[in-house]
């Protein structure tokens, strides 16, 4: 038997800018008091740590979680790419569901250094491998960081099967400034313009720089527990994870030739799908979402990828406001990954975060009126794609 799994303690940092954060084990450890403080235990009732981070070396996830304790727990380093937040949360869900733990903590970190990313290691095969000559085949290489150029070749041939405007892209940022401006722990809170964003320079067709996420520091962590413990500790109606699920690219990644498929559109499908039918909860019934906008062009694929709008209708879902306040679901609203900020091995824990806080009703001005149905996608090129459903009763 499955055993419920809930998520009793969530915490993060306030995400900065490269260079002007502290430590990463000093981040790590923050957002790990601030979980563990909000769960009401101390770090000696944890059994297990799955701690994810991208860039840094061997072991940091157990110089990171030596900050709460001495303990001698399994520490678990997780790297996933951009997915990396998820997939340690993923673990540890399995941890509790398989009886295997009763209390786990998910941690999550990341100091980035300044710019587009980049490759680590040049004396090797990259992982992207299978995935950037799909890119080469269909639009060639261009100086644009490779990033930018797969998510805007996605989000650019969407708009040749539909005859999408520059403009629909451009509403997405313009609604995540708008939602971070409500979000203390966000990056950038200034409110921009349609106009301001459409006028930023264009980094990759039709990607402009305001509808690119920027390269960020800081950590996030959830406290996820048994039913048992739960009561024992005297927890009433947490937050639970109703379903989750896990998927890589799929031979649809690569043939044929689709800068949609390469990014992740069948991933993102497949795991919603598995998702929906574990839980019983279709995308009607959502009320909050927290999804992977690392480029505007990738928050319109994920609507239909998640089946919150029709296929082909992600530009009439946006410009009718049905991803805001007011509309059909909300979508980040934390500012999501565009303006929150995506520190690479957080992002996952920060978007968990957000939306325990909107199930709780503790999200401030932020908060989704009535919200008892979240979902979470955070997805990683190379690749992997975590899909996460939470509920409160």
């Amino acid at each position: 038997m499955k055993q419920r799994v809930n998520v009793i303690g969530v915490g993060m940092t306030q995400f900065t800018k490269p260079g002007s954060s502290p430590e990463y084990y000093e981040m790590a450890a923050e957002a790990g008091r601030k979980a563990l403080a909000d769960a009401g235990i101390p770090y000696e009732s944890v059994e297990q740590a799955f701690v994810g981070y991208v860039y840094g070396d061997s072991t940091c996830g157990q110089r990171s979680v030596y900050e709460l304790g001495l303990t001698g727990i399994p520490v678990v380093n997780v790297n996933n790419n951009c997915s990396t937040g998820s997939s340690a949360l993923y673990l540890a869900r399995q941890a509790i569901e398989g009886g295997l733990a009763e209390c786990v903590l998910a941690l999550g970190f990341e100091k980035m250094s300044k710019g587009a990313l980049g490759t680590m290691f040049n004396d090797r095969e990259n992982p992207m491998g299978l995935h950037v000559p799909v890119m080469l085949d269909l639009q060639g290489f261009s100086s644009a960081p490779p990033a930018a150029q797969m998510f805007g070749g996605a989000g650019r041939e969407y708009r040749w099967q539909h005859g999408t405007k520059k403009e629909t892209f451009g509403k997405i940022a313009e609604k995540a400034r708008k939602h971070a401006s409500n979000n203390p722990y966000a990056l950038f809170g200034q409110v921009l313009s349609l106009e301001e964003i459409m006028a930023s320079p264009e980094v990759f067709d039709p990607l402009t720089r305001f509808q690119c996420c920027p390269p960020t520091c800081g950590a996030g962590a959830a406290i996820l527990c048994s039913e048992a413990f739960a009561k024992k500790h005297g927890i009433k109606n947490p937050v639970y994870i109703a379903a989750q699920s896990m998927t890589t690219d799929y031979a649809s990644s690569f043939e044929p030739r689709s800068m949609i498929k390469m990014v992740g559109y069948d991933m993102t499908q497949a795991a919603a799908k598995q998702v929906y039918e574990e839980s019983g909860i279709g995308p009607d019934d959502i009320d909050v979402v927290e999804l992977h906008d690392c480029f505007t062009a990738n928050e319109l694929l994920t609507y239909e990828a998640l089946g919150l709008c029709p296929e082909g209708g992600a530009e009439k879902f946006i410009w009718d406001e049905d991803n805001t306040y007011g509309g059909k679901v909300v979508t980040n609203p934390s500012g999501g990954l565009l303006s929150k900020g995506h520190p690479l091995g957080a992002t996952g824990l920060a978007q968990c975060t957000e939306l325990v806080w909107q199930l709780r009703g503790t999200a401030e001005k932020r908060q989704v009126s009535g919200a008892q149905v979240a979902l979470q996608h955070n997805l990683g090129l190379g690749g992997a794609c975590v899909v996460t459903m939470y509920r409160r009763d």
